[in-house]
């Protein structure tokens, strides 16, 4: 009965291997949880679940193929005397193969099968919930496996045993972790660790616990050996773009550069409009009065730094295109000019986009952006952040 858990998962694209289905089989096979819904949650998630960010697309498929198991209160429990035998005829043919029901009938029939399974639910009415003849063992009872039903029908069982297991994957609590989502501040520092490179400077002030093995087993004696506290090294120039449509995408944006002043020594950042022109300032409060040329920021910061720009690219074609179409000021030289000097400057300079990657081909700025970025546009998502540190940390 866990063939379509394994196939839904797939579907959703958690990437789930043959071998650690098996794995889950064997994990039930050795008894690793009986009958407890919350227990066998676990045990599934562990073992075909290899990266946290799957983790909230686990329990959603989880909740919908298990959908109702233990939901019911104990006066819905299918009592043993009033076992509706036609329903369980219909699961039988729903869910047995044709090898599995010919097995069947080698055991006497449905019929034969009908009255040991009453006989069954009698025995265990009461019974520890380790009982090891409970319907279901070996995966071919269509009774439902371990004692969990596909159809959200507890079978013999007078109560819930835990009234609370649904509500553990109905939580999600992983659900920032899911690459197609946007993510807060610390999911953020989670994917900017990638970009970090450390380098060994400073005074001999960390305890080195490999060279002190590989010493003390080289002299044959305790020889207690230190190394430079790690740094990191990274540079990081950051532009935000600021105002009107990136309004709706503020709280995110500040979560970004909360996580990237946390994750980088060596910050500096920026302001503008919709798009790089000849001056960026930063002071929001101060943007018209105290504007620092961008001539003076290409010629500041060296090669080594790395540049993100942070914006949604929605504005007018001629903003980017043309002098004078900026919507603020008469812009001497068009935007698509300065981003290009940038680019030569910082080769691998990136754009971060807050807003759905679906939406992207409404908006013919965004992709004139991305053109002149060589497409290196990513949403602000765990799998874009990923990608963008990724093309980042490449040598070019």
């Amino acid at each position: 009965m866990f063939i379509p858990f394994f196939l839904e998962l797939k579907a959703a694209k958690v990437p789930v291997s043959l071998r650690e289905y098996l794995s889950l089989l064997e994990g039930l096979e050795a008894g690793l949880v009986d009958y407890d819904v919350e227990g066998f949650y676990y045990l599934a998630r562990a073992a075909l679940v290899k990266d946290e960010r799957h983790i909230d697309r686990f329990d959603q498929v989880f909740a919908h193929v298990f959908k109702g198991i233990e939901a019911l209160a104990g006066e819905g429990a299918i009592d043993v005397e009033n076992l509706p035998e036609e329903w369980l005829r219909r699961l039988a043919e729903k869910h047995l193969s044709d090898d599995e029901k010919k097995l069947v009938e080698a055991l006497g029939g449905f019929e034969k099968l009908m009255e040991t399974l009453k006989k069954r639910l009698e025995e265990q009415k009461g019974r520890h919930q380790g009982g090891s003849k409970w319907i279901g063992t070996a995966g071919t009872s269509p009774f439902g496996a371990y004692g969990y039903n596909p159809e959200g029908v507890r079978i013999g069982q007078n109560e819930s045993r835990h009234r609370r297991a649904v509500k553990v994957w109905d939580k999600r609590e992983f659900k920032n972790f899911d690459d197609s989502v946007e993510l807060g501040t610390r999911n953020i520092k989670v994917a900017l660790k990638r970009l970090r490179r450390w380098v060994r400077e400073g005074a001999d002030e960390e305890f080195d616990l490999p060279g002190t093995i590989h010493a003390t087993a080289e002299h044959g004696y305790l020889d207690v050996q230190t190394r430079p506290e790690r740094r990191n090294a990274v540079k990081l120039l950051m532009f935000f773009d600021v105002g009107g449509s990136m309004d709706d995408h503020i709280k995110v944006v500040e979560e970004l550069f909360s996580a990237s002043r946390a994750e980088f020594r060596q910050l500096e950042y920026f302001y503008f409009h919709n798009c790089l022109y000849e001056g960026v300032w930063k002071d929001n409060r101060r943007r018209h009065s105290e504007v620092i040329p961008t001539h003076d920021v290409l010629h500041k910061y060296g090669h080594d730094y790395k540049v993100i720009f942070v914006g949604d690219a929605s504005m007018s074609p001629y903003e980017i295109a043309y002098a004078g179409g900026s919507v603020e000021h008469w812009n001497p030289e068009p935007g698509a000019l300065w981003l290009q000097r940038v680019i030569a400057q910082w080769p691998n300079a990136i754009w971060i986009n807050p807003t759905r990657e679906k939406h992207w081909s409404y908006t013919h700025s965004i992709k004139m952006i991305g053109d002149i970025f060589s497409g290196r546009m990513y949403p602000l998502t765990l799998s874009g952040l990923e990608s963008a540190t990724r093309e980042l940390s490449r040598k070019h």
